[in-house]
């Protein structure tokens, strides 16, 4: 039976204050849609301090962002892009558009379209979060999207040199300096200077989250987010405590309501892990953040073995899980609710959300139990299509839809087949689905 050495915040807290947010966005939402351009300026002016005639940049604006960045600087960007765009790629090269001819004469198929706009949230405010550039822009544009719009939020006071060099080498079409809630509603509703777009994307904070929350079917979205969640499994042979401490902290700084769990089958290494992260919170840059998580979101579980710490996982449903065991093949093999997995000690959640390759926007509050993250597919609609070739095909099908719906009581659907029965099979088939016994 595991044990919780660690609790973190109870579900009515949590739900507190998602009631709190959902009232705010809802009321915000309402605005934008009926002031459009003037609501959001006045939204950005209260919330970001930041005012200006148009907020898409220019080109002179973009160039200029893009000179105040080293040439080093650029080769990191460019590098990590090659990965997310190799990766994005190998994944829209698994996605083959078919046909076949299903009975003799009847060709069915389907093909993968691209959507004609997205939109592209990159969070910048806090800390100017360049690499989501990377996963929203450069994945809508493997998929062929022809239109992908960009908003991040001015980063002390400006817009932030390096979220503006990634989303312009990314290949953004569209750049704009606007964050929050107004940013999403501006892309998502459309204003009378920003045509709306097909599906927003992109990571953010709680209002961001619930604007395209409620924005979901008029646009469609990458999936439900909440804060960033990490749930670190290991034993003491595949890890140690300093190493879990820093995977723990490492994300914990995202956000004070981030999640950050220790799963583990040695008390030992749970003891161990819980001072090394009272030892790292005195030293850490952004312990501030990172200790109110922990205190608030934090959670320890000590398990009795791999085969329980994978029921605990698959009920957690985190959006990362690292895995530094003796052997983490075997979470890979038997886990099946996580947004990705980071397995062996050698790699880690940063990692996938930087530079590696794959995609670090990820399902949140267990919506990994239904979703996996954005990907190329997200930007794609997969639509099917139909052939009858011959009049022998069509009758044959006609006599089954036509008798079909004759059970259903649909006559109008049954005189479709109907009259294709009578003029491609000579067939006297009466009038309103009833045909011959």
């Amino acid at each position: 039976m595991a044990e919780w050495l660690k609790r973190g915040a109870t579900a009515e807290t949590k739900a507190d204050h998602d009631r709190k947010v959902r009232d705010t966005v809802e009321g915000l939402l309402a605005d934008i849609e009926a002031r459009g351009d003037a609501a959001v300026r006045d939204l950005s002016i209260k919330f970001d301090n930041w005012e200006r005639e148009s907020y898409r940049l220019t080109p002179a604006e973009i160039q200029g962002c893009i000179d105040q960045l080293t040439g080093r600087d650029l080769k990191d960007i460019e590098f990590a892009q090659t990965q997310v765009r190799n990766f994005a790629q190998i994944q829209r090269n698994s996605m083959l558009d078919v046909e076949v001819e299903t009975l003799p004469g009847v060709v069915l198929g389907h093909k993968h379209l691209p959507l004609n706009a997205a939109g592209c949230y990159v969070p910048g405010g806090k800390y100017p979060l360049l690499a989501s550039a990377h996963m929203s822009v450069i994945t809508a544009k493997v998929a062929g999207v022809p239109r992908v719009v960009t908003c991040a939020p001015p980063y002390q006071g400006k817009p932030a040199p390096a979220i503006v060099a990634a989303q312009a080498m990314a290949g953004a079409d569209e750049i704009y300096c606007l964050g929050g809630i107004q940013a999403v509603a501006a892309m998502g509703v459309g204003t009378q200077s920003i045509a709306p777009v097909d599906i927003l994307v992109g990571p953010g904070n709680a209002f961001v989250a619930e604007a395209k929350r409620q924005l979901y079917g008029r646009v469609g979205i990458d999936l439900f987010a909440g804060p960033t969640e990490t749930l670190v499994i290991c034993d003491d042979i595949g890890c140690d405590g300093e190493l879990a401490a820093t995977d723990l902290l490492g994300q914990a700084e995202h956000g004070p309501d981030s999640p950050a769990i220790l799963l583990t089958t040695s008390r030992k290494l749970a003891d161990e892990t819980m001072k090394e992260i009272e030892r790292l919170l005195k030293i850490l840059p952004t312990a501030e953040i990172a200790r109110r998580a922990w205190e608030s979101f934090g959670e320890v579980i000590v398990a009795e073995d791999d085969a329980e710490m994978v029921r605990i996982a698959d009920e957690i449903a985190s959006e990362h899980v690292q895995v530094m065991t003796a052997d983490p093949d075997y979470f890979l093999k038997n886990m099946t609710n996580y947004g990705a997995l980071f397995l062996g000690n050698r790699t880690n959640v940063s990692y996938g959300d930087k530079v590696i390759g794959t995609n670090h926007t990820l399902p949140t509050k267990k919506a990994a139990r239904y979703t996996g993250g954005l990907w190329v597919g997200k930007f794609i609609k997969t639509c099917t299509y139909q052939k009858v070739l011959t009049d022998e095909a069509s009758t044959m099908i006609g006599e089954y839809c036509s008798r079909l719906c004759a059970l259903e009581g649909f006559a109008g659907h049954g005189e479709q087949a109907n009259i294709r029965v009578r003029r491609f099979g000579g067939k006297n088939v009466p009038y309103a689905g009833k045909a011959e016994a």
